[in-house]
């Protein structure tokens, strides 16, 4: 059984992490709401774009003249897959949600005989995929996200995968991220981000009227000159999405790790009275039999 003395010390620990987990709790708090802004600022720009380049693609598409972002290079025999996560930890199962699913997809396409590249951009994935895939790791960004998304870093990751995409490195790149619903709701989502998807291969909402655009100086110029922009802007949108489904994942966390600390401090306190209640009980039954036997 452990001592006073052990359980004093035992109580100012978990006082001190309840004070640590509670200040994360609201320095995350601080950034979500800044980080949720953005994100969610950045969606209808980023629904637009979409829908304009699905109907300026469904125009093109099959063209001899089609740009390779669209058309693709008629293979998909190398797959790139941007795995997005967080550089630091202690935001529950913000990043493991992520490595699941990027663990999950190059199994499936390994096992199809397919050839996967792996780029990460944040620690907490890279870690753990790597001591499975480090053969397929091509590159990995670090530290960028510890300030928040910027599009400086989307247009880094961006230019990165281009590169890449022009030295015919992969046929089909794939971002893996979290998307922010609450927070505590992050929903692991995978966009193909080259070639740009044609409104055959993705979803299309009816409900939403269809603008008509008329384009100068003509479409492929257009789409050549746009498509990598798109790339940029793509990247930027699930930078954005991640941070604030770290912010709010973190949140949570630090908030349930302090409910936690609150419990075990109360169940301890009680277990510090009860022991100093028997010692003291103890000592007064010693002080009467010494009396009493006198």
């Amino acid at each position: 059984m452990p001592s006073l003395k052990d359980l004093r010390a035992r109580i100012g620990s978990v006082k001190n992490t309840q004070k640590i987990t509670s200040a994360m709790k609201m320095v995350s708090a601080s950034k979500l709401r800044r980080a949720q802004e953005a994100a969610e600022a950045a969606r209808p720009y980023a629904l637009r774009l979409d829908r304009m380049l699905a109907a300026l693609a469904a125009s093109v598409a099959g063209q001899s003249g089609a740009p390779l972002l669209l058309a693709g290079t008629g293979s998909d025999k190398v797959h790139l897959i941007i795995v997005v996560s967080a550089d630091r930890g202690l935001c529950g199962g913000f990043n493991g949600n992520i490595v699941r699913a990027a663990r999950t997809m190059t199994k499936a396409l390994l096992a199809e005989g397919k050839t996967v590249k792996l780029l990460f951009v944040g620690r907490k994935a890279r870690d753990p995929l790597k001591r499975d895939y480090g053969d397929l790791t091509v590159h990995a960004f670090e530290g960028m996200m510890r300030r928040g998304a910027t599009f400086a870093a989307a247009d880094e990751v961006a230019s990165k995968v281009l590169e890449m995409f022009e030295a015919n490195q992969f046929d089909v790149a794939t971002i893996v991220y979290n998307k922010f619903k609450s927070a505590i709701v992050q929903v692991v989502t995978r966009q193909q981000l080259i070639p740009f998807p044609t409104p055959d291969s993705v979803a299309v909402d009816h409900s939403i009227p269809t603008a008509v655009y008329e384009y100068e100086p003509s479409e492929e110029a257009i789409l050549a000159d746009l498509l990598p922009k798109t790339v940029t802007n793509q990247v930027y949108t699930a930078l954005l999405e991640s941070d604030a489904s770290e912010q709010g994942a973190r949140m949570a966390a630090m908030d349930n790790a302090t409910r936690n600390a609150g419990d075990m401090i109360k169940k301890l306190t009680t277990k510090y009275n009860r022991s100093r209640q028997a010692m003291i009980t103890k000592e007064l039954i010693e002080i009467i039999s010494g009396a009493e036997a006198v």
